[in-house]
Parts: C-alpha cells; structure tokens; sequence
C-alpha cells in the first residue's frame, strides 16, 4: 500500500501564477490573513458528538481582537460568496474559528453564522501553498466541480465542500443495506481515474468526501477531493491512484465484487470522455494554467525523474524523458490519457 514519506514542502506563489490568479478573479485583497488568525490566546481540543477528539481545536483571542477578526472574517465570507457585497455583513457573526495541527496546510476552520435565523457555514483560511492552488484550477477546469476560493498575498480562502468524509462514509455507511454499492463502486472508479489523469495525490479516505443526492428512485453519490495539497508532488505513480491507500480498501473490494472488467474499462473511459469535453471548452484558460506550471517549481527534482520513469512504464513510451519538469509531465499525462482516448 501507498505511504507517504515525509511532510511536503510549501512552495510559494510565482509572480506568473499570481498574474493568473488575477486574470481570472481568483486574487483580491482580505480585511484578514492567515497570519492574523495566528495570534491566539489558547484552544480546547474539538470532540465530536460520539465525543472522539477529531484533531481540530477551538481556539480564542483576546476580546478586542475577537472583535476585529469577526468584523473582517464576516467581509472575507461577503468576498467569497457576494463577490463583495457588504450590505449583508451586519448580521453575520464569526462564532467560532478552529485550527488543525494535523496535516501540511495547519487551516483554520471559521464559522459564520447568520444572526437572523441562526443558519451557519463554514470556509477555510490556509496558507497560499503553490500546489494547493494549482490542484484547485485543475479541479474547478477538469472535473465536475466548480470550486470557490480567493488568494491574497500568502492566504488562502476556501469555500467548504459539503459531504460526508471519506473515512465516516466507509465506515458508517458503506455496510447500510440500501446504499446502492454498484453506483459508489462506479463513482470511486471514475474518481481514481480523475485524480490520476491530473496527477492528484494522497486521496486517502480522509482527503476527499462524497456528496449524496437522493434521485426520484434512488441516490446518486459523487466523490470529491477537498485536499489539493498533494498536486503533482510525488514521485510514485501509485501516490496518484486512490486505489492503492490502505484506508480506500473497502471500497476498492466493492470495486472487485461488483464491476466487471469490462465495466471498469467504461466508466474510465466515461471519464476520460468527460474531462477531454471540460479540457476543450477551457481550453485558453487550461494552457495558461499549464503554461504556469510548466515554468514553476513544485516538487523536488528527485520526485520528477522518479514518476517520469514510472509514467514512462505506465503508457509503455518514452515520451516522459523529455520533460524538464512537473508542470512538464502533467501536460504529457493529461494528453496520454485524454487526448488519445477522449475523442
């Protein structure tokens, strides 16, 4: 099974990715930074309701600093989801901001609720890693998921993506007797097969979540990634295949039990078909993606001679012997994989 070694590397923002983020209104300036949220006064470990320690804190500040960071948090929220319309602000509230120390990102979690009738949401202020921002432009333009964020300087704003963790549905809702396991065992394959087109790491089962929509006779399940911080950063191949961790196991024996070969061969395909129709309708704004991440610096260079050789044995070429770097290798790989099998 896959492991990762050590704790990524933080790559910083360039100055041409931060051109692209401003051409396609990903970049503004926030009221509040990462590193406001930094200056706590203390925290209590966060327990969920079976009261497990679920590796979140709650921290606190100081009252007049509490005051500040709600007034800017709730404008950040207005940036997000208004595209800046403050006349709504007045009655929302920041209730409470939590920190994870667990993981590469170290995020805070803010609360925001709505004073007029009580309702809450939640988005996500990190640091501005260049890989976290690239995975999430290759996830709003690839998949079927458009994804709301917002960089300013070194933070990061992310909208919360609603679904059950990874881990908790395998556990708790994999064995009910009404899930439809032929449709989730589908929807993981065609997942496996978008994270591994657009070179997606560390898809364990608590790096992604799956959305349930209840359909006039059934349910429809759709899985989606909510870490990005594993974008084309690994050398192994297996690292880009959610197949391989441990904790997906599960999931993968359904896959074994349920869908034939052939059946698998199709919703690949299916997906591959999907992701070529999303490529070519973005197609200016993907190559200035591309473009960026081809001339940046996103992993070590022992991790791209590495996947290059992997790659290479993978689609049975030796095309990847060429690229200079990631942004190189995810180019080939997204054309391997869709432009000779999408059309």
């Amino acid at each position: 099974m896959t492991a990762i070694s050590k704790k990524k590397i933080s790559y910083a923002i360039t100055r041409p990715l931060r051109e692209y983020l401003h051409r396609y209104d990903r970049e503004t300036s926030l009221p509040v930074t990462y590193a406001d949220l930094t200056r706590i006064s203390g925290a209590f470990p966060l327990l969920d309701r079976q009261g497990r320690d679920t590796l979140w804190e709650t921290v606190f500040y100081e009252p007049h600093m509490l005051r500040e960071l709600s007034e800017g948090l709730a404008q950040v929220y207005a940036l997000l989801k208004t595209a800046g319309d403050l006349s709504f602000t007045d009655h929302l509230l920041a209730d409470r901001i939590d920190y994870c120390r667990f993981g590469n990102s170290n995020p805070f979690r803010v609360r925001i609720v709505n004073q007029l009738n009580d309702n809450y949401d939640y988005f996500y202020v990190k640091r501005a890693d260049a890989s976290r921002v690239y995975g999430l432009e290759l996830e709003h333009v690839l998949s079927p998921n458009s994804m709301n964020y917002l960089v300013s300087g070194d933070t990061l704003i992310e909208e919360h993506i609603a679904g059950i963790p990874g881990d908790d549905f395998i556990r708790q809702h994999l064995p009910r007797p009404h899930l439809n396991q032929v449709r989730i065992a589908k929807e993981f394959v065609k997942f496996n097969e978008r994270c591994f087109a657009r070179l997606l790491g560390d898809m364990r089962a608590y790096n992604y979540v799956v959305d349930i929509t209840p359909d006039f006779e059934d349910e429809q399940y759709r899985v989606r990634a909510i870490d990005f911080d594993q974008q084309c950063y690994e050398g192994k191949k297996t690292m880009y295949l959610p197949q391989f961790f441990k904790d997906n196991r599960p999931v993968v024996q359904l896959c074994s039990q349920l869908l034939t070969a052939d059946s698998i061969r199709q919703y690949q395909a299916e997906e591959r078909t999907l992701m070529a129709r999303r490529a070519r309708s973005e197609r200016y704004r993907l190559k200035d993606l591309i473009d960026c991440l081809r001339q940046d610096e996103v992993s070590p260079p022992a991790k791209v001679e590495q996947l290059k050789v992997e790659l290479n044995r993978h689609h049975a070429t030796q095309q990847f012997t060429s690229c200079r770097t990631m942004g190189d290798v995810v180019r080939l790989n997204l054309k391997l994989m869709l432009v000779r099998r999408g059309k």
